[in-house]
């Protein structure tokens, strides 16, 4: 046995977790990232749009995942699908751009291999020179799809629960809302905090830093921040406007211009709830509009955030009014989290940071830094393994 194997069987430290967080080394390592990659984004569901992007035959939108490029499409008749974005010739993609329209089959622009939008390769340019083509077997290759909530999902891995399923703890107050009935509100958005995802999902999901890290939603929310994990790895924390005005133009005129939104029950009239699907999906919902991101890695100690905003149709003066502020309030919000993270990757990276220790605040960052110990045994250990040893370790962590 490994000298790391009996250190993670022998130190109470290493087994215990309750209170402490992943070690700083697993923020910025290039083998435990490849770790992450197949274990933890590739094994689950990943959100990719809203079902109004893809309303048409034709209508695409793209996502990519660690390396792995892959699009949704409206077919023919009017069935969702989903498909690796690489064209079975040569390997280019066979659609570009975040979203996008095909009239009536999907060409590829390397060579014209042209496909169904079922994904059945349909004609290929030249084809007498492929001898014994049989285009029956060179169809795109598909991926595992599920609309939740009129949200399109991807996996690339089958197996495990549904999304429905891992969500089911919070669908019934979800539902009020009416997702599938939203509309995009502008373009979407594409962040790259220059930090580990990790360290952006820790932020999130905590609202222990926000009288000190975000006075603004400490003015609109006082003390009061109510959170619940439930199995499945998900959560929820929510907060509510408080009566007393605050100092701020903006969030004072949020505050008094909010309307009452009828169709969500009294108590989430004024309440700001954030939901997670672990690892790294996240609903903000907000009584007058959401939105939803994706947090990725592209690189060890590096990430990508992407996301897009949601409103139900027909909106009033006063409630588009309220929406604004609400914009304005939360971009203010991400120039102080953006702060913060990035002095907490320099110092993760310290000789002098192994872990951290978490408060009975910090529940949801607790259940995913859980997760990945569970997924990644070898995130239990202080230190990082030596080079080379990374998944070999892992593997034995697996069985111990």
């Amino acid at each position: 046995m490994s000298a790391s194997v009996e250190l993670l069987k022998s130190e109470p430290a290493a087994t215990a977790f309750t209170a402490e967080t992943l070690p700083g080394w697993t923020y910025q390592n290039t083998e435990f990232f490849a770790l992450e990659r197949e274990n933890l984004f590739l094994r689950n569901w990943q959100i990719v749009c809203h079902v109004s992007e893809v309303r048409e035959p034709g209508e695409f939108a793209t996502i990519e995942v660690t390396g792995e490029r892959a699009f949704v499409i409206r077919d023919a008749e009017g069935t969702l699908r989903a498909f690796y974005n690489v064209c079975r010739h040569r390997a280019a993609a066979v659609v570009d751009g975040a979203n996008g329209h095909c009239d009536g089959a999907i060409r590829c622009p390397y060579h014209g291999w042209t496909y169904a939008l079922d994904g059945r390769l349909k004609a290929v340019p030249g084809e007498a020179s492929f001898p014994d083509l049989d285009k029956a077997r060179f169809g795109l290759h598909s991926l595992d799809l599920e609309v939740f909530l009129g949200f399109v999902f991807i996996r690339f891995r089958s197996g495990g629960p549904s999304v429905a399923e891992r969500m089911a703890p919070f669908h019934a107050e979800l539902a009020p809302y009416r997702f599938e009935e939203m509309e995009p509100v502008g373009p979407p958005f594409r962040i790259e905090p220059g930090v580990d995802w990790k360290n952006v999902m820790d932020n999130y999901l905590e609202g222990y830093h926000v009288p000190v890290g975000h006075p603004g939603l400490y003015r609109l929310f006082g003390t009061r921040y109510d959170v619940e994990t439930r199995p499945g790895n998900v959560s929820r924390a929510i907060h509510w406007l408080r009566d007393k005005p605050s100092n701020n133009w903006s969030e004072r005129h949020y505050q008094m211009l909010l309307p009452e939104i009828e169709h969500l029950p009294a108590e989430r009239r004024r309440a700001w709830s954030y939901y997670v699907m672990l690892p790294n999906i996240a609903f903000d919902v907000y009584p007058d509009q959401m939105d939803f991101f994706r947090l990725l890695p592209t690189a060890p100690g590096k990430s990508v955030m992407v996301g897009r905003s949601y409103r139900l149709p027909g909106a009033d003066r006063r409630l588009r009014a309220a929406q604004f502020l609400n914009h304005r309030i939360n971009v203010q919000v991400q120039r102080e989290d953006d702060a913060l993270i990035r002095s907490v990757q320099g110092g993760l990276a310290s000789e002098s940071y192994v872990s951290g220790l978490l408060s009975e605040k910090e529940i949801c960052l607790r259940q995913l830094h859980d997760m990945i110990r569970t997924a990644l045994p070898v995130a239990r250990l202080p230190r990082p393994p030596a080079p080379g040893m990374m998944k070999t370790l892992n593997d034995s962590l697996r069985k111990v």
